[in-house]
């Protein structure tokens, strides 16, 4: 599948087999994570693959329909950098897309984690300095989401300057 079509394909998927998922799968979606811009090359992430079922159990805190998931990547990103976010941001779309593209499904879930993230720093050994920003469940679906509506191209696109005429 190429780049555009994983774009097209991407879904959040919250409905997973609960089938284990390969080592290697999930080194290559980490990896495309990893090959991610980052402001400055700095490059202020770590990401922590798991696959144990009872941590997974444990995350699930944070989105209850992830028991299923395969894994769940744990964002780890250094908030000391400058654009920690936007290159974590960054990280998390392209793992998502080389994950559509394998054909796994994932979901990106951040605002129900940031409540659990002391208690999952503990759980997965983060350093105190440290931020989770996001975990990633990844696994195969159980059926592929439906697409949702979307805004067409022609009401959010704009030439040369903002202009409301075309809303």
């Amino acid at each position: 599948m190429d780049a555009l079509e994983a774009i097209g394909k991407r879904r959040s998927v919250r409905e997973y087999s609960g089938k284990p998922i390969p080592k290697k799968d999930l080194e290559i979606i980490v990896d495309a994570g990893r090959l991610a811009p980052t402001g400055h090359n700095h490059q202020p992430w770590d990401f922590v693959v798991i696959t144990n079922q009872p941590t997974i159990q444990r995350l699930s805190k944070a989105a209850d329909w992830s028991t299923e998931a395969g894994a769940i990547i744990a964002v780890v990103m250094d908030p000391v950098r400058e654009y920690w976010v936007e290159d974590g941001a960054a990280a998390i779309e392209n793992m998502m897309l080389a994950a559509t593209a394998m054909g796994y499904g994932t979901c990106w879930v951040q605002g129900n984690a940031k409540p659990h993230e002391a208690e999952f720093k503990l759980l997965l050994n983060v350093p105190e300095h440290l931020n989770i920003l996001a975990l990633v469940p990844v696994g195969v679906p159980v059926d592929w989401p439906v697409a949702k509506d979307k805004k067409t191209l022609e009401e959010v696109l704009h030439w040369e300057t903002f202009s409301i005429t075309n809303h």
